[in-house]
């Protein structure tokens, strides 16, 4: 199947890139390029994509801002996000964006991409939810609670559910993505994963460890401000004085 595709990036050399990429895959027909937001709706309407690669950050009017008013029209194209801004991609696609290519994209990359929306594709009731849960996450002052959470594993992300993900410990500069039988990198700073778990069994119990309180099996006092919590895939972690108020109305 032959894939009719619009190009929305306000960089022209971008644009270039991403349009010469496609056309060596054969599978895709480029049949429209927009350098902001209100030429890609026009172009949504009057040529009709199967799937619009969208950049987020663009003057005039961004991406969000697309996905905002893709619902006036009749025509709903899937959306493939490609930015150069990793927690902006990340929000996307858990939104629902069927993908989100990080600039610059790979070849392989792109190929897995376009492979991924050719079965989509035909599904049109799956495309209007994942427009839906993007319209939500694109709304400016939306209400969400965290269900999902993105772990890296070399080139590959893995969309996790926040109940299986035991812990968040930062390394440095890094942060991993502690479950039961795997590490992945996160995408975002243990602070901003804090504040988008407030709503969620994640405590933090030192300045370098969140963790998630349901996996929690042992507590074992070392002082009388210093406890050593043991998780249900064994880890240990020291709670710092600071946070060992946590621990106690955790016992109480």
């Amino acid at each position: 199947m032959r894939l009719r595709a619009l190009i929305v990036d306000d960089e022209s050399v971008a644009r270039a890139v991403l349009r010469d990429e496609l056309q060596e895959l054969g599978s895709v027909e480029i049949v429209g390029e927009a350098e902001n937001g209100a030429i890609a709706l026009d172009l949504i309407h009057t040529c009709l994509p199967d799937v619009v690669f969208l950049d987020l950050q663009m003057p005039t009017m961004g991406g969000f801002d697309v996905v905002r008013r893709l619902g006036d029209g009749s025509h709903l194209p899937i959306v493939v996000i490609v930015t150069a801004y990793n927690q902006y991609a990340i929000e996307a696609f858990e939104a629902g964006a069927i993908d989100y290519l990080l600039k610059p994209v790979g070849q392989e990359r792109l190929a897995q991409s376009v492979e991924r929306v050719q079965k989509t594709v035909s599904r049109k009731p799956e495309i209007a939810e994942n427009l839906a849960r993007l319209q939500e996450i694109a709304e400016p002052n939306s209400d969400r609670r965290t269900h999902k959470v993105v772990g890296r594993a070399g080139a590959e992300y893995f969309l996790l559910n926040v109940n299986e993900v035991h812990a968040f410990q930062a390394e440095g500069e890094l942060v991993w993505v502690i479950t039961a039988n795997r590490k992945y990198l996160a995408t975002q700073t243990l602070h901003k994963l804090q504040e988008r778990l407030q709503a969620s069994t994640f405590r933090r119990i030192h300045r370098k460890a969140l963790v998630n309180m349901d996996h929690v099996r042992k507590m074992t006092r070392l002082s009388s401000q210093r406890w050593l919590v043991t998780l249900s895939n064994s880890m240990e972690f020291i709670v710092s004085k600071r946070q060992a108020k946590t621990i106690r109305e955790l016992l109480s």
